[in-house]
């Protein structure tokens, strides 16, 4: 190969695995990193699940309390209504003394919570009997819907009003509850009602922890707001009927789903349900952004900190990556250092006897040929002496640039192998090929026209000995190499500047004499 070129070669292949394993540390490294944050991520989406099922489960608890609070309340009202009319039908109580009559009728009904008035309305929708009152207090519903709905219907049963307001039944709002009383014949008689605050579903969600935009509600089977929990007088009565909401609520019986509330257009999960031979739903409502308040903030908190872990983590691979590169380098370099010269930038002694072994034991495999030269710098004693050491070294440099310069094929190597003595190997290169070699760089040399005093030629020059092995010839390396350490005796005993065959090559070429090769030799 040219000069040094064994070594670019090598030092290649270690930035080949510099480069193979500074990548391999940092995307190592990332893909680490990326299976740390993916591990993250996959917990805190587990984390955020959890807490949209912590959620769905405490409002399906809240709405199943609420339902069983109201459906007994309301089992025992009816109860109530049905107790006042059985009691109308007997004609002992008819006749019983008004203060009686009340206490038969209303038994301690009257006096249970949230119920603002329970009375008895004849045909006309006139007050008869009054719960609080011996003298029934004045008033008229023959409008109320509550009314018509009994005075047209016989089998109307229980009705529930719409939240109605009425002077007789006090400021709050009240929902009604009905019970036809028919004559013997069949026809209307009047009513019996109870007329419920609607403090009773106000206080029944009372105290609620549902987040700060949170609600629970009670709403009616047509789609009108009963109560509404944070309370606001203006939504109760409010038609919802249209709402995407509510479409849900009809459609299924219970469940729950996300939506965006008509009301005040925040997006809540809600969870709803059915009321049993009631016109109620029951709907509680968590908005999204209080059920996943503290999962943000955790989410937040621990993302940052694993975000940064993972950069950190990729920068500190990089910087070892870096660190690697730089080690290997300087090995790279101490190598290569470790196997050429420093003068010349030819391969050293040490890399020529690695290089001159391989190329024998190749040889002797494929059953091939290869040669060697031997370069001597002709006086160059002399020449140091009259010029100086610096001027020697920079001659040095020059002869082995000349020889560089003139081995072209990339398995030819060139190496000094002391002194002012090189040494270059041609694999597969019979001896008439190295001889041309050897002839072109003698004359290359001699064209570098460097004037030496000391010499016979008036320049610098070089004597070469030249020594070739084919599977014939039996010799080791050391044979090889005592051969052409002979030639360039030879050389030397010719007069100097010429190139010499081995022994063993001028027999093989039938020439005794000198071996001196001028013009061009097929390689």
């Amino acid at each position: 190969m040219k000069t040094n070129e064994w070594f670019i070669r090598l030092r290649e292949r270690f930035k080949d695995k510099q480069s193979i394993a500074l990548h391999g540390i940092v995307y190592g490294a990332a893909l680490l990193a990326i299976v740390m944050v993916g591990l993250c991520a996959l917990v805190l989406y587990q984390s955020r699940q959890d807490a949209l099922e912590r959620t769905r489960e405490t409002s399906r608890n809240v709405a199943l309390i609420a339902e069983r609070d109201i459906v007994r309340n309301f089992e025992l009202y009816d109860l109530s209504l049905q107790a006042i009319i059985e009691g109308l039908r007997q004609p002992a109580v008819g006749a019983l003394p008004a203060h009686l009559r009340r206490d038969v009728l209303f038994d301690r009904a009257a006096t249970a919570k949230f119920l603002e008035a329970l009375l008895v309305l004849d045909a006309s929708g006139n007050v008869v009997i009054d719960s609080v009152s011996d003298v029934p207090r004045w008033a008229n519903f023959a409008s109320a819907a509550f009314f018509t709905a009994q005075r047209d219907r016989r089998d109307a049963g229980l009705f529930i009003s719409d939240p109605v307001r009425f002077v007789l039944l006090g400021p709050t709002p009240s929902i009604v509850l009905s019970r036809r009383i028919s004559r013997p014949d069949g026809s209307f008689a009047g009513i019996a009602m109870i007329a419920v605050s609607l403090d009773y579903f106000r206080n029944l969600f009372a105290g609620l922890s549902l987040g700060a935009r949170g609600s629970a509600s009670v709403i009616g089977g047509n789609g009108v707001m009963v109560m509404r929990q944070p309370f606001d007088e203006r939504i109760i009565g409010r038609d919802i009927s249209k709402a995407s909401t509510f479409r849900r609520f009809v459609a299924d019986k219970e469940g729950d789903f996300s939506d965006t509330a008509s009301i005040d257009h925040v997006r809540r999960l809600y969870t709803f349900k059915t009321l049993p031979h009631l016109p109620f739903i029951v709907m509680v409502a968590v908005a999204e952004q209080d059920i996943y308040a503290a999962w943000r903030r955790r989410a937040l908190t621990i993302g940052s900190l694993m975000a940064a872990l993972g950069v950190a983590f990729v920068a500190l691979s990089a910087v070892l990556g870096r660190q690697l590169r730089r080690r290997m380098r300087a090995e790279s370099e101490l190598q290569l250092l470790a196997r050429t010269d420093g003068l010349t930038g030819l391969n050293n002694r040490r890399t020529f006897g690695e290089v001159l072994d391989l190329e024998w034991r190749r040889a002797r495999r494929a059953r091939g040929v290869f040669s060697l030269l031997f370069v001597d710098i002709d006086r160059f004693k002399a020449y140091n002496d009259t010029y100086g050491h610096q001027a020697g070294d920079e001659a040095l440099a020059a002869v082995a640039k000349c020889i560089g310069d003139s081995i072209r094929r990339p398995g030819d190597t060139a190496a000094r192998y002391g002194g002012e003595e090189f040494v270059v190997v041609l694999p597969n290169t019979h001896a008439a090929g190295a001889s041309f070699i050897a002839e072109k760089i003698r004359a290359a040399i001699c064209d570098l026209s460097l004037r030496h005093a000391g010499s016979e030629f008036g320049c610098v020059t070089a004597s070469i000995g030249s020594a070739s092995w084919d599977p014939e010839s039996g010799m080791d390396v050391s044979e090889m190499i005592q051969d052409a350490d002979r030639a360039l005796y030879r050389a030397k005993a010719m007069g100097r500047n010429v190139v010499a065959l081995s022994s063993r090559c001028a027999e093989a070429q039938g020439d005794e004499g000198p071996a001196f090769v001028r013009g061009a030799l097929a390689r």
